[in-house]
């Protein structure tokens, strides 16, 4: 695995804020198999792309590779539970391809929104490639939330995509030069395909005592009105009994 593959596997463990990690050091033998399929997207130069094949990983997912990847596992321990880590890499003509997962505990995913991990992600590779974002968008995979990436900078222009499936971030990136240009990179990065998903793991609310206060200030809007609307019929009862006098 190339330095800028492990700078990218580095980034996306870095990737959930305010968790301090301490490697482990744990290897995996679980093992990936990897089959070519037709490139139908293959460009009409007289240089042939090479080809596409599809990696299926034990961790449940399957997405198309140019080359052959490199796989590479470990676990890392985290406050409140351990974190495992996968990710694959593959360095074709210049053009870096890679691919990561990180399967966190559920409490920990369970008391953040999907967007506190994203925004992780993207700040840890802002700054580590200091970059500067050109696009983000929203995006969703399988009916599961995700963010696309284009950032600028010196060593290429870098395209990543994260989702949060269950209790696991997956980080799609590519790295290429821009003015040369990568025809495969959409299809690298439109080609990830969950098998056997988990359901999602919805964030338990926090508690918001301003929700409270809040109630408690409704009854303070309801002082105003009863003393206005008292107020004005007293007002109005004076005004109706001078007349008498």
């Amino acid at each position: 695995m190339s330095p800028l593959s492990r700078l990218f596997v580095a980034i996306a463990t870095l990737s959930l804020v305010g968790l301090a990690c301490a490697t482990s050091g744990s290897a995996s033998n679980a093992s990936s198999s990897v089959e070519e399929v037709a490139n139908e997207g293959a460009s009409e130069d007289t240089k042939t792309p090479t080809p596409l094949q599809k990696l299926t990983a034990p961790e449940g997912f399957t997405v198309l590779f140019p080359g052959t990847p490199e796989a590479q596992r470990s676990k890392v321990a985290v406050p409140g539970g351990e974190v495992s880590t996968a990710a694959w890499s593959a360095d074709v003509e210049g053009v870096l391809f890679s691919v990561s997962t990180l399967d966190y505990p559920e409490s920990v995913v369970a008391a953040r929104p999907a967007s506190d991990f994203f925004a992780g992600g993207k700040a840890q590779l802002v700054s580590k490639l200091n970059g500067t974002i050109k696009s983000e968008e929203n995006i969703t995979l399988q009916g599961y939330p995700g963010q696309a990436l284009t950032i600028s900078s010196d060593s290429g222009e870098v395209r990543a995509r994260n989702y949060l499936v269950g209790a696991r971030l997956y980080t799609l990136l590519t790295r290429y030069n821009p003015s040369v240009g990568a025809p495969q990179v959409d299809e690298f990065l439109g080609s990830l395909e969950l098998i056997n998903p988990p359901p999602a793991i919805t964030p338990v609310p926090r508690s918001t005592p301003g929700a409270d206060a809040g109630t408690a200030g409704d009854g303070g809007t309801s002082s105003p009105d009863a003393g206005s609307s008292d107020a004005g019929t007293p007002g109005a009862d004076a005004g109706t009994a001078r007349p008498r006098k």
